[in-house]
């Protein structure tokens, strides 16, 4: 039996700007972001499902514009001590946020306090959940630029230079296996290149299809893939 130990170590995030790797799926996005002096009130939100890399790019563009990043679920107490103009990001909105700190926040945007604001959710402004006639009137206005699920081309890349970045040797037709099978998101490449690099060590063996095979069956089982 494979020792579990080469399944379940976790993997490790890399939102740096050199790992971020460019395609049809996230070129609207970050064209959106590196316009984000011309952002209307100087908000704009980005949205797109699950894994499709919002807080890479994200991250990204917080160290370009030196942003505070704050989680939705903690705006109400993060932002007295925002300082006056500092940029912000704001991830997961839609997953629970503070209406009238999210209202307060986004006046301060419009004003300019705040120079430069990104909302991330992964559904657009106006099915934000929110109460607030003032508030659901601003969010209906709201901009906003799509991620979209990554394609078999950005995918590949992603897969190549993860393996690449770790020195893992592969034999021809793993990608090509993998890509129909693997859910589609830069955290689950990440995690896959990580569990089939580890596995491959304790087998003794270039990463090939019977190791790619028994990672996603593994993954699988263990209810990694939503």
């Amino acid at each position: 039996m494979t020792p579990q130990l080469a399944l379940d170590l976790p993997a490790r995030e890399d939102f740096s700007a050199q790992s971020l790797i460019l395609g049809p799926s996230n070129a609207e996005a970050m064209a959106a972001l590196e316009r984000w002096r011309d952002w209307p009130r100087h908000v704009m939100a980005l949205v797109g499902p699950a894994g499709a890399g919002k807080s890479h790019i994200g991250t990204v563009w917080a160290r370009e514009c030196h942003a505070a990043i704050v989680p939705g679920a903690l705006l109400r107490d993060s932002l007295p001590g925002l300082a006056t103009g500092q940029a912000l990001l704001l991830e997961d909105v839609d997953r629970g946020v503070d209406e009238d700190a999210l209202f307060h926040t986004l006046n301060r945007a419009s004003e300019g306090d705040i120079p430069a604001l990104l909302l991330t959710a992964r559904t657009p402004p106006v099915l934000w959940p929110a109460e607030l006639p003032d508030l659901v009137s601003r969010l209906r206005a709201l901009p906003h630029a799509d991620l979209h699920e990554a394609d078999d081309e950005l995918l590949t890349r992603l897969i190549e230079k993860q393996l690449a970045d770790r020195g893992a040797p592969v034999r021809p037709g793993v990608i090509d296996y993998l890509l129909p099978r693997m859910e589609r998101s830069v955290a689950a490449v990440r995690c896959l290149v990580e569990r089939m690099d580890k596995l491959a060590l304790v087998k003794k063996t270039p990463i090939n299809r019977t190791v790619a095979r028994e990672v996603l069956d593994t993954w699988q089982d263990s209810g990694d893939v939503e």
